[in-house]
C-alpha cells in the first residue's frame, strides 16, 4: 500500500536522514534494472536514465522512458509490457517500510498518514490496523475511484474518524497528459485536514 505525508515538516532530522535512504535504494535499482538490460543486449546506461529523470527518487517510468528516447522501444506500453513489469527480465523489486515504521516517521517529522487510493490496493482489511498504528486519513476520492468505490471509502473513513483526501496520482506526463487537478472534493474534508494539521 502507499501513504501519503501531508504537512511534514520536510527539513526534520530523521526524515531526511530516512528519505536520503530511500533515494539511494531507488537510485540502485535503476542500476540494476538497467544491469538486467544490459545482459539482454539492451545498450542503456544508468546515467541517461538519471539525467532524463532529474530527480534524486527514480523509478521503472523513467527507464521507461529512456527506453523509447533512445529508439530501444516504441512507446512507454511496450517498454512496461517488454521489460518492466512484474515477471519481465528488468524488473526488480523495490524496497518496502512496514506501514506502521513510515506512519511513525510521518507522525515524528510532523506530519499526517493518509492511505492513499485505497480502491487500487484492495487491503481494506488491514484499515483497522493501520488506524491502530496511527493512520490519519483516506484517500477517498482518486482519479481511478469510481462514485460506488468513493462512497465506500467516505463510510469507512467516517466509521474509523479519519480525514478525507483526494488526489489525481498526478505523475506527470509518463501516462499522457497530466491528471493534476482534475480531482475535486468538498472543501470541508480540506478544511478538517488544515484544522488537523495545524494541531499537530
Amino acid at each position: 500500500l502507499h501513504l501519503l505525508a501531508y504537512g511534514v515538516e520536510v527539513t526534520h532530522p530523521r526524515f531526511l536522514v530516512e528519505l536520503a535512504r530511500f533515494q539511494g535504494v531507488r537510485q540502485n535499482r535503476i542500476r540494476e534494472m538497467v544491469a538486467c538490460l544490459n545482459r539482454l543486449g539492451i545498450p542503456l546506461a544508468a546515467e541517461a536514465v538519471f539525467r532524463l529523470a532529474n530527480c534524486a527518487s527514480p523509478g521503472r517510468p523513467h527507464v521507461a522512458r529512456a527506453l523509447v528516447s533512445a529508439g530501444l522501444c516504441d512507446n512507454l506500453d511496450e517498454a512496461f509490457a517488454r521489460f518492466l513489469k512484474r515477471g519481465r527480465p528488468a524488473w526488480v523489486p523495490k524496497y518496502k517500510m512496514a506501514a506502521g515504521d513510515a506512519i511513525d516517521l510521518i507522525h515524528d517529522a510532523g506530519g499526517l498518514a493518509v492511505m492513499a487510493h485505497p480502491g487500487l490496493n484492495r487491503t481494506d482489511d488491514f484499515i483497522p490496523r493501520l488506524v491502530s498504528a496511527g493512520l490519519d486519513g483516506l484517500e477517498c476520492f482518486h482519479s481511478k475511484h469510481s462514485t460506488a468505490l468513493s462512497e465506500r471509502y467516505l463510510m469507512l473513513a467516517d466509521r474509523h474518524g479519519l480525514l478525507v483526501t483526494g488526489g489525481s496520482d498526478c505523475h506527470g506526463y509518463n501516462k499522457g497528459r497530466p491528471l493534476l487537478g482534475t480531482i475535486r472534493l468538498p472543501y470541508e474534508h480540506v478544511r478538517q485536514l488544515r484544522h488537523r494539521l495545524r494541531r499537530v
